[in-house]
């Protein structure tokens, strides 16, 4: 009996649709791990940017995977906004810590204080856009060659067109009419003095796939992506959390208490929640199985305008 033989006996009483996510997951596992061994192999100063959300977290354990029973062979970085959601730098220090790996933290206060950068005011403000300038200032500071992002293609359509290895000019910007061919498993990492190169091993993952692996891998998350009781205010028709003094809540915006979670974890100004009672990691898959909306629907620094994210990726953003 062949291998493939024996692995689709085991299958027997699996039901079809499990059996093709069984195979898919482990496609995409195998081509993400591919891809951390190509960065390790290809550049002298790879980082892994690392935000604490989801998507980060299945990145590192990819990159556990890739490189065992060694360590992972590149630090992890950070940008740290000043506005993240508390569960979120918690779980990060105590991953880092877990782990025994080396994190760079650098600031956005720090950009602000040094006049590189000015504070945005008003009803949406936000840092998530002046991160781009403390990021490449990092970048810059440390000669990073490559940086490992969890940038994924399903979740907005400028990034949808980005290649797996995308090069960035000297200064940070991404030109999307000039972008080289990726052709089968070839990746091309040769590049120019001053240029660098994002590489986003989980390009093709959807989110479902993410929540798979998680729950496959036994991943551990931060609470906040499943359902509590927490604080909140409507405006817009989005849902943002009461319980900080970042984001602006007017007078007559009144608190209720409501049972939340959020499907995306970026800066507290620019992230709602949605409403939900998936409190384990099965109720969240099947929760986002019947999703007919794209999870940067609760992100508002996407809707500034069609083209946001495509902008801010010109100026050098994650």
């Amino acid at each position: 009996m062949s291998i493939v033989e024996s692995e689709l006996e085991t299958l027997v009483g699996v039901n079809e649709s499990t059996e093709l996510e069984v195979l898919n997951n482990n496609a995409l596992e195998n081509e993400a791990i591919y891809i951390l061994r190509e960065v390790a192999a290809q550049f002298e100063k790879p980082v892994l940017l690392f935000s604490g959300g989801k998507d980060s977290i299945t990145l590192v354990r990819l990159a556990q995977k890739a490189f065992y029973p060694a360590k992972i062979p590149f630090p992890l970085m950070h940008i740290d906004t000043g506005h993240n959601f508390p569960e979120t730098i918690a779980f990060r220090d105590k991953l880092v810590k877990e782990l025994g790996v080396e994190l760079i933290v650098r600031n956005v206060q720090d950009s602000i204080d040094q006049g590189k950068v000015v504070e945005e005011t008003g009803k949406y403000s936000s840092r998530n856009m002046l991160q781009t300038t403390t990021l490449l200032d990092a970048i810059e500071e440390f000669k990073f060659d490559a940086c490992i992002g969890g940038a994924r293609r399903d979740e907005e359509k400028a990034r949808a067109k980005e290649r797996i290895f995308s090069v960035r000019d000297d200064f940070g910007q991404w030109d999307e009419k000039n972008q080289r061919p990726e052709l089968f498993d070839m990746l091309n990492g040769q590049i120019e003095l001053g240029q660098n190169v994002r590489v986003f091993p989980i390009s093709n993952w959807t989110e479902l796939d993410v929540w798979s692996y998680i729950q496959k891998e036994e991943i551990e998350i931060p609470s906040i992506y499943f359902a509590h009781k927490r604080k909140i205010f409507l405006r817009d028709g989005f849902i943002w959390s009461a319980e900080d003094d970042v984001v602006f809540r007017a007078e007559d915006e009144k608190v209720e208490e409501r049972m939340v979670r959020f499907r995306t974890v970026g800066d507290m100004s620019c992230t709602s929640a949605v409403l939900s009672h998936a409190d384990t990691i099965e109720k969240v898959v099947g929760e986002i199985r019947e999703s007919k909306i794209s999870e940067r629907g609760a992100r508002i620094d996407d809707k500034r305008s069609e083209a946001a994210m495509e902008k801010r990726k010109q100026q050098g953003y994650f």
